[in-house]
């Protein structure tokens, strides 16, 4: 008598990840009237700055995790959603579904300037390319004094969403933060597990034999690479609506490795990797800043114990974090690459 593999040992695990999702996504749902009740309003705020660079870490974490390419210019997407929707805002546009789509256009624009240069490098060269880009981006934002040079942009509103919905309210700037977030996690899981993500995990194994296949591996990075722009353009649109200010600083390469060391403390290749890894640094930092001004040396000592215990980051700690294995429905239902 055969077995189904959708059966038996694989079910319960299954079952516990999609309890736990629940689990959160209620307790996320419910935190602004949680701190409301517990008179910790002000940490709502703190959270939704995690959320957006969740948002960031987990775009960074489609070319770095999935696609194999190590960048050390990512903040300069982020940098540009920003400023985009700050000098709108600026000049009396509020409506969102105008200033967040220019954003995402203007930043995967970017990316598609940026893609087409630094992706015919590899290895070393690509960080260094890819690191001196986000450079010029950051002291061409420093020069231009209209727009604030080195002091930064400063807004007075938020976007306006409509539908009785505004982000000048910071509970309603939380959800839709909340499911702008919930969104990108779905629209990753779908394109990884699509065809076309196969294929991007294949070229991070080896894009010679993804091309020797008659396969075009730089069309697909570029396109990889033009997504997670626009996704990380999303999160610096977000970010300027939170802080009501944005700053060259943001641009800067030192924010790429803080968006590099999340998705390393939350997972590599995982697709909640990089959100876990922003809540866990960003909740070091915020607590133990409390006590001491040298909060980074601690912090430091506690990212190398996560580093050496759990090398694979939290997605190693915990079923809840794992991707799902679709190994058994592969061997069931074999597919061929896309040609």
């Amino acid at each position: 008598m055969s077995t189904d593999s959708s059966t038996g040992p694989h079910q319960k695990p299954d079952a516990k990840k999609t309890l736990g999702l629940l689990v959160i996504l209620v307790l996320a749902l419910a935190m602004p009237n949680l701190l409301d009740f517990l008179g910790w309003d002000y940490y709502l705020g703190t959270l939704t700055k995690m959320m957006i660079y969740g948002i960031a870490a987990c775009s960074l974490n489609l070319i770095l995790g999935y696609g194999g390419l190590v960048s050390f210019g990512h903040a300069a997407y982020v940098g540009i959603g920003a400023y985009v929707v700050g000098i709108l805002i600026s000049q009396g546009q509020q409506n969102a579904w105008i200033d967040l789509s220019a954003a995402l256009l203007l930043s995967g624009f970017f990316a598609l300037l940026i893609g087409c240069i630094c992706l015919r490098t590899r290895g070393v060269y690509f960080i260094m390319i890819t690191l001196a880009f986000a450079q010029m981006l950051y002291y061409l934002s420093n020069s231009i004094k209209a727009f604030g040079g080195d002091e930064g942009l400063s807004i007075k509103s938020r976007l306006d969403f409509g539908i009785q919905l505004s982000s000048k309210s910071d509970v309603h700037l939380y959800f839709v933060v909340l499911g702008f977030l919930l969104l990108s996690l779905y629209m990753i899981d779908r394109i990884m597990n699509s065809k076309f993500g196969q294929v991007i995990k294949a070229i991070k194994d080896d894009d010679v034999r993804v091309d020797s296949i008659g396969l075009h591996a730089f069309k697909y990075k570029l396109a990889i690479f033009v997504i997670a722009g626009a996704m990380g353009g999303l999160a610096g649109a977000l970010m300027v609506n939170q802080q009501k200010y944005v700053s060259p600083n943001l641009l800067h390469w030192t924010q790429s490795g803080l968006l590099m060391v999340m998705v390393i403390l939350g997972g590599v290749g995982t697709l909640s990797g990089g959100l876990w890894g922003a809540l866990l640094l960003l909740t070091l930092e915020s607590v133990i800043s409390e006590y001491t001004l040298h909060w980074q040396f601690y912090v430091g000592w506690i990212l190398l114990a996560v580093i050496l215990l759990a090398p694979k980051g939290l997605s190693s700690l915990s079923l809840l974090f794992k991707p799902t294995d679709h190994r058994n429905s592969t061997k069931k239902h074999p597919r061929s690459m896309p040609s």
